[in-house]
């Protein structure tokens, strides 16, 4: 295939894959900006593989038809509460592949074959690959609690990382220096594979949003320098805006919950060290019925509700949708406080109310909640804990102190929708719970909500 139309495939997928992200950037334009994003795959790896030759047209056909069977089943199979988890493992199975085929290049010739670009770039993506594939895991495993959300910081936790580290430098110099050495890579790869599980092991549940933007970035780098080792220009844009993006989602999400990307990087987010809360809930709690609870809403002039994992868990959103019409039929103006760490990964509450095709102008984040509960009649909160707990403005020696957090218990009657008075993923106790204005609606998210609605059609 002539270079030229190899070249202009390859400008328009990059050009697809900028407007694909530009997309997503916005709940009206994600679709789209999905759809232009894999159009734009479709045809680069399409066109890779016709001008690489590497198999034949046969087995490229077969190869899509069983990648896209695949990825229509998971799209259709996996519950949005899973979701974190499905970006977990594709971000791990982007590292691993890139680390594979950092592998595969080098083993294929000798030092004087291995051009010094492709031993140096392999090395590193081979690297970075290995690491975002281990931690990966660890994250997909926690997500899916498998292993303990609760942070577990090990002896001499950064000495034995930085040794990794340095150990992993020196063996990329011996790549580098002569790539016909198998050894260095393999030990390579296996170092790197023990500190991405050091690197993530330790860390809590209530920090995973960081961690997964994180990984996502370390897919699009370790993506991007295996573009250099095969030479293939789209790979290198494609792993870039893939690194990039992630690496400004991830400065965002640590801003969120006033942590540093430093911190993050090198394991040093602070451990949960909450109790159970019985010195801040005891005998201060009030429940309430979902009668009083629709009496109090029916009432409110203006209503704003907080979700969270919890909403999530309950797959409650298309409920939450039908109360807002039935609160806004009533002339109650409702909107919804979506803090950027909600759920299990960054905009994950978005998401949810988008497919329960709630109004994307109803949707306010921190920066648009400013004042806004000192005139808010009720806010309601559903299986929200951490991003509404006080500690995080009051209690200097809470773990989660200075992040910043939607104010609802300044609003006029907080409704807190709840299974139970089990912590966030933080691990510590909520005294909003307890607070004078607030009432606990113990239950079901989903089931809770729905007597709601019930009661508020039985007011008239």
């Amino acid at each position: 295939m002539p270079d030229s139309v190899v070249n202009a495939a390859y400008l328009l997928a990059a050009t697809l894959f900028i407007l694909g992200l530009r997309g997503l950037s916005g709940i009206h334009t994600a679709r789209r900006g999905n759809a232009l994003s894999s159009l734009g795959m479709l045809l680069a790896v399409v066109i890779t593989l016709v001008d690489r030759k590497i198999i034949s047209y046969e087995l490229i056909v077969i190869g899509l038809g069983i990648g896209t069977a695949l990825g229509a089943f998971l799209a259709l199979r996996v519950h949005m509460t899973a979701m974190p988890q499905l970006v977990a493992a594709f971000n791990g199975l982007g590292g691993g592949a890139s680390a594979l085929v950092a592998g595969s290049t080098i083993a294929s010739g000798t030092a004087s074959t291995v051009e010094l670009q492709a031993a140096a770039a392999g090395a590193v993506s081979a690297f970075v690959g290995a690491v975002t594939f281990a931690g990966s895991i660890v994250a997909w495993s926690k997500l899916q609690e498998k292993l303990d959300w609760q942070p577990r910081n090990t002896p001499a936790q950064h000495v034995a990382n930085g040794a990794l580290v340095a150990g992993a430098c020196a063996l990329i110099g011996l790549i580098i220096f002569d790539s016909s050495w198998q050894w260095p890579f393999w030990a390579l790869v296996g170092i790197a594979t023990l500190l991405g599980l050091r690197l993530t092991l330790p860390i809590g549940g209530a920090d995973m949003p960081v961690v997964i933007a994180l990984l996502n970035s370390a897919s699009g780098l370790a993506a991007a320098t295996t573009g250099f080792v095969l030479n293939n220009n789209v790979l290198i844009i494609g792993g870039a805006l893939v690194g990039a993006s992630g690496f400004i989602l991830t400065t965002l999400m640590s801003r969120a919950m006033n942590r540093s990307v430093a911190s993050v990087l090198f394991g040093t987010l602070a451990p949960a060290e909450g109790g159970p809360g019985d010195e801040i809930y005891e005998g201060r709690v009030t429940s309430a019925s979902a009668a009083e609870t629709a009496m109090i809403l029916g009432d409110a002039r203006s209503v704003l509700i907080v979700p969270g994992y919890g909403m999530a868990v309950a797959q409650a959103q298309h409920a939450v949708r039908d109360l807002t019409e039935e609160l806004e039929s009533r002339g109650v103006n409702v909107k919804y406080a979506i803090h950027p760490v909600a759920g299990r990964m960054p905009g994950h509450m978005n998401v949810l109310l988008a497919e329960a095709d709630v109004p994307y102008e109803q949707l306010y984040d921190l920066e648009k909640l400013e004042g806004v509960f000192e005139k808010t009649d009720v806010a309601l909160v559903i299986g929200a804990n951490d991003v509404v707990n006080p500690l995080a403005r009051e209690d200097p020696s809470s773990p989660i102190y200075g992040m910043p957090i939607i104010d609802v218990d300044r609003a006029r009657t907080v409704v807190v929708i709840k299974r139970s008075l089990s912590p966030g993923f933080a691990g510590i106790p909520n005294s909003l719970f307890a607070a004078d204005n607030t009432l606990m609606l113990f239950g079901d998210g989903d089931t809770m909500v729905r007597e709601l609605i019930g009661e508020l059609k039985t007011l008239g």
